[in-house]
Order: structure tokens, then sequence, then C-alpha cells
């Protein structure tokens, strides 16, 4: 199957769901009321309920739902294929996805920020449905900005405007003498690498389309704070303890993560600082050399070779198929991840499975964690073909 035929297959998927489906993490939507029983019940529910490979969700009581991330993530695919191919049907899609998310941003908090749509705990917080996080807005305003790209809809900047008010007033400010790092979400501060940075990509669209010294100042710092956590060898660990400094080591899709918003922070930005090209460069070198196979079969969080999950895969094809002047072999090798998912990976249907272990497969079709973000994967591959 050729990448254009599996793309067209999903994309009827997702549009036969009306864009809705089940979360990985969506198991605090269930009439159980895990959370009276205090943060471990809910938190083990969730962990028990992602690795469940059968879909009990419909005896919890927990619906199909738009995810306002899944509407960031399908706005920023669709905005790609229609910068590749002009055709109508794309932007009627574009338009929907837009203006559900300019009629959707949390309630309460300055600006215009997202969350998920269903709580989520762990074991430093608990945060209730559509609470706005860096990391959902900032995916948000990745699809609000390319849509902009497309359209050139005035409207579109002021959503960024608005969710770059969010991001300086609402989420707390870590300071040291490497640079300043963004918090998670407004209720706790805390040090997140990947979190701080998709917040900094909120303020360089902002500078990107209004330049001002100080946005970019405030960028500069926050990709100066990441990359100054950088191992030597080129990865980085998840995020940092404020109390102690112990970083929590996790190697696997946020990698691509943190590589991709420093690239689009200095692009954005258009900053040309070599500290920030070499940093990019060996975490490359590490994210291709020591998370994927040369099948493109990603490894799971190293060492940790299983299970084989989306999420990995989807976005090795983003980063490289997004970062190939760096190397020559990227954009082959952003195929070679795309070829290995859609043969081990897709259903009849077109939707993605979520895990492939060594012995069996979980199936369940998640929209954000598997369908969104594979349709962007694929939208992507074919926006920077060359």
């Amino acid at each position: 199957m050729t990448k254009e035929e599996s793309l067209k297959k999903l994309r009827n998927y997702i549009e036969a769901e009306n864009f809705k489906g089940y979360d990985p993490y969506d198991t605090l939507l269930s009439w159980i009321p895990f959370n009276y029983f205090g943060k471990w019940p809910s938190i083990l529910a969730i962990q028990v309920q992602k690795r469940n490979p059968i879909n009990i969700r419909p005896f919890l009581g927990i619906k199909k739902e738009i995810n306002p991330k899944a509407f960031g993530l399908l706005l920023n695919a669709y905005s790609l294929l229609y910068q590749k191919d002009k055709n109508d049907i794309y932007l009627t899609k574009m338009e929907f996805f837009f203006k559900w998310l300019s009629e959707n941003a949390s309630i309460g908090f300055a600006g215009m920020g997202w969350g998920y749509n269903f709580p989520w705990a762990s074991r430093v917080k608990y945060l209730k449905p559509f609470i706005p996080s860096a990391v959902v807005t900032g995916f948000v305003c990745k699809g609000i900005f390319q849509y902009y790209k497309a359209t050139g809809n005035e409207k579109a900047v002021v959503l960024l405007q608005n969710a770059k008010a969010f991001v300086l007033k609402e989420l707390p400010q870590y300071v040291d003498e490497s640079g300043i790092s963004i918090s998670y979400t407004p209720i706790v501060m805390d040090i997140c690498y990947n979190a701080s940075l998709l917040a900094g990509e909120v303020l360089a669209m902002n500078y990107n389309i209004s330049p001002n010294e100080s946005l970019k100042n405030i960028c500069k710092s926050l990709v100066n704070f990441v990359i100054s956590r950088q191992k030597s060898y080129g990865n980085w660990a998840y995020s940092e303890d404020i109390e102690n400094g112990k970083e929590r080591i996790q190697s696997d899709f946020h990698q691509g993560y943190v590589i991709e918003s420093i690239f689009n922070i200095m692009q954005l930005v258009n900053i040309k600082d070599e500290k920030w090209t070499q940093a990019i460069v060996k975490g490359l070198k590490y994210y291709k050399e020591k998370q994927f196979f040369e099948e493109g079969r990603s490894l799971w969080r190293l060492p940790n070779e299983y299970p084989v999950e989306i999420h990995n895969q989807s976005q090795g094809i983003i980063t490289f198929a997004k970062l190939c002047e760096y190397d020559s072999s990227y954009f082959p090798f952003a195929h070679q991840i795309a070829d290995y998912t859609i043969s081990k990976m897709q259903a009849k249907d077109g939707h993605f499975y979520y895990q492939k272990f060594k012995n069996h497969t979980h199936r369940i079709p998640y929209m954000r964690w598997s369908q969104a973000w594979m349709l962007l994967a694929l939208s992507s591959l074919l926006y920077y073909e060359r």
C-alpha cells in the first residue's frame, strides 16, 4: 500500500468517526468515582486501563469524545494537505476544526489555552477536564499557525495572540542561570522540557507574525535552558525535580518533540546559533541510532524494545521528514518508518493500532494518540516530499 492510499484510508476512518474517539488516558471519565478514594486509585485505574487490550470503556460509561489536542493535530494535518493540494474538501475540514477550537478554549484563565477533555491524575497533580496546559495549547497553536499559513485568515492571529497571553500570564516560570522553563500547567510550577519548548513555540509563532524583542529573548532563554540539559551523547531526560534537581529518565517520542521544537523556534525567530544547531545534530543522531531499528521500528522506552508504540512511530516520521536538511539519510528513513508502520500497524478499515507486542497487538483505535498523530505524520511526509 502506498503512503497516499494509507493516508486516504486513515482519513476516511477518522471522518467516519466524526473525529471522536477513545483515549488511552480517559479512564476517569467513567461513572466510577475513582478520585473519591484518593490519588492512588485514580492513578492505578488509568495505568491499568491504558494497558488493557480489551476495550471495556462502554461498560465503564466512557463515551467517544472530541479531544482538543486531537483537533489541533487534525487541523495541522489538513492544513499541510491543503497547502500541498488546494482541495476544497481539506479546506472545509480545516474551517470546522478552527471554528471548534476558537469556541472551545478552557474557561477561567487569561487569554486562550486548551486542555484534555478528561481528568488526569499523576503522583504530583490531579487535573480536572479542560485544565489548559502548555502541551495541549502548543499543539493546538501549531495547527492554528499552519491554518493561518494556508488561508491567511486574520482570526487565527487573534487566537495565537490570546494563546501567548495564556502562556505568559498563567503558566509559572522557573528561572536559573541557564535560562527559563515554563511549567506544564497553571496548577504547579514544574520543569518538563518538551512542555516548556511547546510553550516557547507559541511565543515564537507570535514573534514570526509580529516581531518583538521581548518574545525573542524569552524564546532564547527557553531553548538555552533545555540545551543546557542535553546529555553528552545527545538525548534529554523527560523532566527535572525543582526541589532536588533529579531528572526523570524517559527516552521515547519526547526526544523527537524536543528536537522539533528547538528547530521550529530557531526558524520562527530566525536565530542562527551554532550551539542550537549542534544540539539538534546530536539529538537527531541519538534519536535515529539509539531509538529506532534500521527497518523503521522504534524501541518503546530505552532500553525496552517492546511494545512498538504508534506515537513513537508517528513522531519519528514527522521529525526525520521535517529535519531532513541535517542528513541526507533522514528523509528516506522517515519513509522507512512509515512503510513499517503501515505494513505492521494499520488495520483494514484504515485505523492504526496503539501498540504491537511480541505476541499480541493492542488494537483499540484511539483517536488522539494514534489516528490524529498518524494523519499528521503521513501528511508531513507528503508535505516535505522533495
